[in-house]
Order: C-alpha cells, then structure tokens, then sequence
C-alpha cells in the first residue's frame, strides 16, 4: 500500500489546524500533523522530514519566521515546501518570508478548500526533479545530478534551497533560450506570484552568487528576461523520457 504524503501543520488555533487536516486526510492520501508551538514543529520537521509545511508565524515558544530560516538552513529540510499561514497582510511581510523561502504566502481569513487545492497542487510536483527532463548535466565548471539533487562546483558540492534547485533545473533543461520573468514564475512557482518578477530576480540573484564563477552562464537579457548558455559546456547525458 502507498504511504501517505506528510504535511505538517504548524498553527497554534486548534480549530484552523483540526479543519485544515480533516480536509487535507479526505481521500486517504495526505497524512496531517499538528503542531501548535515552533519548537515543537521544528523538533518535528528536523527528526522526520514532512512532505510539505504550512506553518503560522505567531507560534508559541518559538516564531515562525525562525522555525523557516532554521529549515531553509538545514540540508534534510532545506527543499520542504513552506506555506506561510498568517494573519499579516502587509507587503513587506509577504516579500520578506517568500525571500526567505517560503514557496506560498496565505493570508487569514483564508478559504480551507484554497488552501489544500495549494498543497496538492504542490504535493504532486514533489518527488524526482528529472520527470520530465534530463538527469545529468556537466561541464568545465558544473556537475549537477538532478535525480540525486546534487549540484558541485570546480568539485565543491554547493546547498541550493528547494526553490533554487527548482530555478536551476528549469534554466538548465531550457539552456540557449531565453525564458520571460512570467514563464519563470508560472514554472517554478506554479502560480503568479504575488510580488512578480521580484521574486524571480532576487532567487536568480542568489542562484548566481551560490554557482560561483558557473554563475556567469546565466545571463540577463534586458527588457526580455533570462538565459542559461553552453558557453563552458562538455557534455550532457542520461535523458530520461
């Protein structure tokens, strides 16, 4: 029998929390865990890895915008997805945590059904990276094995966060063609994004600074968007269909 995906629900109100499982367990295939302090939903995430966390920031003991930095920080929880759960509505706190990580940002009130549509929605891009594409790319510079999410550079392995990895990829299996802020967007975040392409052009910025002198291979076209480039490449293999 196939195991249920684990989301772990780290909210404080017992009643959000008991409503958002309920309706994530309705078909059997999702498992939902509360946790209703930060210490103990990062106690959680760290000892058994979930799929997917929705996670409030007003938590007890332990605020939720440390609980996402400290897993955005540690490799076995660094590709989690992170749905930030909060009652703040302003810009600046919506920036600021999908800078930090978080894959989605949903503000209270919110509408249950929205919110576990959101969580499929990203539960079924989980698994192999290489679905559809290719598993292998090298050259002078970079090694990236997508199916084992490992990524060197000059031979030194690099930390991407899920979503770099996720931005890398993307670039990588679409090198030598330009690729638009909004196509960037609707792949990788698989939905528009509410800060738009300053999202895009902050991860791109750090997916640079983490490749090194590779980061050089990604290139802005102005007014247009993005580009990966060949320019130093050697060989890619291992395609899958």
């Amino acid at each position: 029998m196939e195991r249920p995906l684990r989301v772990l629900i780290a909210e404080d109100e017992q009643d959000i929390a008991s409503l958002i499982k309920l309706t994530l367990e309705r078909d059997g295939k999702i498992q939902g865990e509360i946790a209703s302090t930060g210490d103990v939903a990062l106690k959680i995430a760290l000892e058994n890895p979930p799929n997917l966390v929705v996670l409030d920031l007003n938590l007890p003991i332990l605020h939720g915008t440390e609980v996402l930095r400290i897993l955005q920080t540690q490799p076995t929880t660094s590709k989690i997805p992170i749905i930030v759960l909060t009652a703040r509505t302003s810009v600046h706190d919506r920036i600021t945590h999908l800078e930090a990580g978080a894959v989605d940002y949903v503000t209270k009130p919110f509408d249950t059904r929205e919110l576990v549509a959101r969580i499929r929605g990203l539960l079924k891009r989980e698994g192999p990276f290489s679905e559809q594409g290719q598993t292998i790319y090298e050259n002078k510079l970079l090694q990236a094995d997508f199916e084992a999410i490992a990524i060197k550079v000059c031979g030194k392995a690099i930390q991407l966060t899920r979503k770099e990895f996720e931005l890398f990829k993307y670039l990588v299996e679409n090198r030598q063609r330009v690729l638009s802020r909004q196509q960037i967007l609707e792949h990788v975040w698989g939905f528009d994004h509410p800060t738009g392409s300053h999202a895009v052009d902050v991860h791109m910025g750090r997916l640079r600074t983490k490749l090194g002198p590779a980061g050089a291979q990604i290139e802005t076209v102005i007014g247009m968007g993005y580009c990966f480039t060949d320019q130093n490449e050697v060989s890619v293999s291992s395609y899958v269909a």
